[in-house]
């Protein structure tokens, strides 16, 4: 199997919410199923066939967690150094024409949130950036069509 890069964060909320399924959502819904079958038949239970399918899901969630943090590549971010683009940079944009900054974070495909500024190194913003250097443009196509970006700043939070 492939390792998944991720930073030490997204590493850890992975762990958090295996935990937190493992501990409390699995006993809950465990004791959501006892307490429906109490109620009887079976086949016309509706809180029985909620229960169960939220163990389905509960039990899928946890076996993909596992996965996960058993082919995780965890990377410190803060212990990097590189005045190119890589992944775990924190990158200062600047679309150019708009005078409009942007700044992004490059982290794995399993942490990528693009509202709080971390973008997933298989995005097509992030894979254009990596490599480059500050004062370097890149030019992105997307949907929306094509936008064209100076790197202001590298840094490694």
């Amino acid at each position: 199997m492939d390792k998944i890069p991720i930073t030490n964060i997204g590493f850890k909320k992975l762990e958090e919410e295996l935990k937190t399924l493992k501990s409390i959502e699995r006993p809950s819904v465990i004791k959501s199923i006892a307490e429906a079958r109490e109620h009887g038949d079976l086949s016309e239970n509706a809180e029985y066939h909620a229960a169960k399918e939220k163990q389905s899901f509960i039990e899928g969630r946890i076996a993909d967690l596992e996965n996960k943090i058993s082919r995780a590549e965890v990377i410190i971010t803060k212990k990097l150094k590189s005045n190119k683009v890589i992944f775990g940079a924190t990158v200062t944009l600047e679309e150019v024409g708009k005078k409009k900054q942007l700044v992004y974070q490059i982290v794995g495909t399993e942490e990528a949130d693009v509202e709080s500024g971390k973008i997933s190194i298989s995005s097509p913003l992030a894979r254009a950036l990596l490599g480059k250097k500050v004062d370097e443009s890149v030019e992105v196509y997307s949907p929306g069509g094509s936008k064209e970006y100076e790197v202001e700043n590298i840094e490694f939070l």
